[in-house]
């Protein structure tokens, strides 16, 4: 199966690259040579000088959120202001909560 290209962000430029995923490879970014964040196929940048969406999603990498693609339909929903932000972020970390308690059950359950 072949893997497409995925984004890559350095969220103090403000800056998206699309590049193909290896794990092994750690991304710079190309402007201030810092380390880039895998931000998954999915995401979607906003534009450069729209901070308030770049500072939503300083917290949400720093949460560990990411916009990968999954076989149910996508990332799903993202807040896009700090307020629908601080509302979210409790509600995703009870999902993934959830289903890592799911997938541990399933996996004791295969043996």
């Amino acid at each position: 199966m072949s893997h497409g290209k995925t984004s890559y962000v350095c969220v103090p430029c403000r800056a998206s690259y699309k590049q193909w995923h290896d794990p092994e490879r750690e991304r710079r970014c190309p402007r201030c040579a810092e380390p880039m964040i895998h931000a998954g196929s999915a995401f979607a940048a906003p534009r450069r000088r729209d901070v308030t969406a770049w500072r939503v999603l300083a917290t949400l990498f720093d949460a560990g959120v990411g916009f990968h693609k999954s076989c149910c339909g996508g990332p799903g929903d993202r807040p896009r202001t700090p307020r629908e932000t601080k509302e979210w972020l409790p509600q995703y970390k009870a999902r993934q909560e959830q289903v890592a308690r799911h997938r541990l059950r399933e996996a004791a359950r295969r043996g």
